[in-house]
């Protein structure tokens, strides 16, 4: 079984808003861990989206997602969120999740968001 999957993506106008989960199989969540979302397009290297320290309350976010992303874990159900609102083109890529630093072994399928009108 994968270690992750991501889930919770589709396609929404400007304006729009999706929450994509996260769900963490086995071992490997850990509340000492932090835990991240990434994005990528073809062409681009993938970027930090959104960073929770492993403290659950430390957050870290990309600049132009600052005031619409928000990052969470719900502990008992081994589930890393995003809640991204007021989405924008720019928001279009496929969305993973990875601890952070990330590991090679954790990259899952992603999941796709597309913000177009």
């Amino acid at each position: 079984q994968a270690p992750l999957v991501e889930s919770g993506g589709g396609s929404v106008r400007p304006g729009g808003s999706l929450r994509l989960s996260c769900e963490l199989f086995g071992d490997i969540f850990s509340i000492y861990t932090a835990w991240a979302w990434y994005r990528h397009v073809p062409g681009k290297e993938r970027e930090l989206v959104a960073l929770l320290r492993s403290s659950g309350t430390g957050t870290h976010y990309l600049d132009s997602v600052k005031g619409r992303f928000t990052i969470s874990r719900d502990i008992a159900k081994n589930t890393v969120y995003l809640e991204m609102n007021n989405l924008t083109p720019e928001d279009t890529a496929v969305y993973d999740c990875n601890q952070y630093p990330p590991l090679s072994a954790h990259w899952g399928q992603g999941t796709q968001v597309t913000v177009s009108s």
